[in-house]
């Protein structure tokens, strides 16, 4: 048996074969999934996700695109139209940005102006986050545009569990779903445990009652780590999707610790962190023992590689905005 098969074997695997697995399964699911992006087919994606695919279901639903971001989800859309379901994989964050007209523009928005007779079952798959070190375009934290945007689904998984399982549901969705893929965490491994959640829901990942923790991607097991740090019973909630939010998890959270710091890699204005706290205060104003505060990136361009540990926020951070919660 290969190493490979082994870990499948023993439900040990990374979050970048757990996708894999994943993708796997939505091919063979249904005729009509196409695979689409640049060097997914023979090199199997820059970070392997879609290693193997290409040989196992052929280079016409495994398909290696030219190199522009716009032609990728343009085509895509009108594959939409024709009834297939393609997923499209961006390179990396930074490259996503030729692609956002075709995104905001045509994707989020033909299902509502036909109202509902033209489905769009895109799945856009996008690496991102800092981490590893890259040179300039490859590390963004993009998700805030796309939040914006009314008509798409933005979700971001942090386990393999989770990838396995909500690149699937992604796939299998009628409405567009942007995937934020957690690119520093594409080789931390994990069993893959069935997950009972939907695609559109919050999970309590670690119970507490001194203060709540919200992330996701990349920054739930920086939270994970600082709540095991900490002399505190800190509850971390993963958000998991973004748009929509599970606000029904989140408040009963909040509610019963009476604070909450929110993290997130992106810059800190108007981020998601900035809705949750407006969120909280509008439900939980009498209820709050501490403003809601925000650990992020900060408001600048994303920094060279050798200024990450400065940029993205760590336990640390962490750590000192509970401090400053629990000392209102």
């Amino acid at each position: 048996m290969t190493a490979v098969a082994t870990e499948v074997a023993t439900g040990t695997v990374t979050l970048a074969k757990a996708l894999n697995l994943g993708l796997d399964a939505a091919l063979a699911a249904d005729p009509r999934v196409v695979l689409m992006g640049e060097d997914i087919g023979q090199l199997g994606g820059v970070f392997r996700v879609t290693d193997g695919l290409q040989e196992r279901y052929g280079a016409d639903r495994v398909v290696d695109t030219p190199l522009g971001e716009s032609g990728i989800v343009g085509t895509a859309i009108g594959l939409a139209m024709r009834g297939y379901r393609p997923v499209c994989e961006i390179q990396f964050d930074g490259f996503v940005y030729p692609a956002f007209d075709q995104i905001v523009s045509q994707l989020a928005k033909l299902h509502f102006r036909s109202r509902g007779r033209v489905r769009m079952p895109v799945t856009i798959r996008i690496p991102y986050g800092g981490g590893i070190g890259a040179v300039e375009h490859h590390s963004e934290s993009p998700e805030a545009y796309f939040v914006h945007t009314a008509g798409l689904k933005v979700v971001s998984c942090a386990t393999p569990a989770d990838a396995h399982v909500m690149v699937q549901q992604a796939v299998a969705s009628d409405d567009p779903v942007v995937l934020l893929e957690p690119k520093r965490r594409y080789w931390d491994k994990g069993e893959l445990t069935p997950v009972q959640e939907s695609l559109w829901q919050a999970r309590v990942v670690r119970p507490g009652t001194d203060c709540t923790l919200l992330a996701y991607g990349p920054m739930v097991r920086t939270c994970l780590d600082a709540a095991t740090a900490s002399e505190l019973d800190l509850e971390v909630v993963d958000l998991r999707s973004l748009s929509p939010l599970d606000l029904d998890t989140v408040v009963q959270s909040v509610r019963r610790t009476g604070r909450c710091v929110v993290v997130h890699e992106a810059s800190r204005t108007l981020g998601t962190g900035a809705e949750l706290a407006a969120r909280l205060t509008e439900e939980l104003f009498y209820e709050l023992e501490a403003p809601v505060l925000r650990v992020t990136g900060f408001d600048l361009p994303y920094p060279p590689a050798r200024m990450e540990e400065h940029h993205l926020p760590d336990l640390d951070r962490v750590l000192h905005a509970v401090d400053r919660a629990m000392g209102f």
